[in-house]
């Protein structure tokens, strides 16, 4: 029996497969018991009406870990248009605490500090693991754009002996007793770097000690930083840029349009 991703689901037709992941949901109308599975990628639900399918689920809350096995069966209404028959469940890992946010809501309505607090959980509700994907989709868009230029990717220090731009703060610290500070750009080290490779690139993270309910720059944020040389103009760059914007919108396109329900409409889990 193959374990597979609840992407997967939809080509294992008629096939006994294996999940693993964590119990998402477990709903019990009638005579009919729905066990709803999470992974990485998606959610799938399994649809039984014999209690002892679920035995091993008994005492156990939401979140537990399992391994769910099944026939896939093609139901349109179900997530994904597909759900398991004639489950099996097994139990990896139980968890007997109440998540301290309800994950299989729509939205998550608990403010920043309790969000904050509990990120190992409030990070695993849909909506908000769809931003975290589609970041990944611009980042991986950027850089399928300046690989595909002969860019190189490099990797500049965080920790710099003097502010690189004028006209921003910084955030010093002491670094054995000498003062230094968190860097504002790779600006610098990119523009050394153009003499090596011509061409260089950076995803990385940048400090600037703006407040943050102001229209500056964040505290910490991820930056996409490019230099390169021999540019005949501004339309240069214009172009370049014009079409690492193209890719990273049409990659965040794509997750959308893959995600079996839309994170972000009305209809989400």
């Amino acid at each position: 029996m193959q374990t597979i991703r609840t992407t997967e689901a939809s080509a294992h037709i008629g096939q006994r497969v294996r999940l693993t992941g964590w119990l998402h949901n477990l709903r019990q109308m009638g005579g009919i018991s729905f066990v709803v599975l999470r992974d990485g990628w998606g959610i799938i639900q399994a649809v039984t009406e014999n209690p002892a399918d679920l035995a091993a689920l008994a005492g156990v809350g939401l979140e537990s870990v399992i391994e769910l096995a099944g026939v896939v069966v093609q139901t349109p209404q179900a997530p994904g248009g597909v759900e398991l028959h004639q489950p099996q469940v097994a139990l990896i890992t139980p968890v007997t605490e109440t998540p301290p946010i309800p994950l299989r809501k729509r939205r998550v309505k608990a403010g920043l500090p309790t969000l904050l607090d509990h990120a190992i959980v409030a990070n695993r509700q849909p909506q908000r693991k769809a931003v975290f994907k589609l970041a990944a989709g611009v980042m991986a868009g950027f850089r399928h754009t300046l690989n595909g230029r002969h860019f190189t990717e490099i990797q500049t220090p965080k920790l710099v002996a003097s502010p690189t731009e004028s006209g921003a703060n910084v955030f010093e610290l002491n670094y054995f007793g000498r003062p230094a500070y968190l860097a504002q750009s790779p600006q610098f080290y990119k523009q050394i770097m153009v003499g090596v490779f011509e061409r260089v690139y950076e995803i990385g993270p940048v400090f600037r000690t703006a407040p943050h309910d102001t229209t500056h720059h964040t505290n910490e944020y991820v930056s996409l930083d490019v230099e390169f040389g021999f540019i005949e103009n501004h339309f240069t760059v214009m172009a370049l840029l014009r079409e690492a914007l193209c890719v990273m919108r049409e990659n965040v396109i794509r997750i959308t349009l893959s995600h079996p329900r839309n994170p972000f409409s009305q209809t989400a889990v």
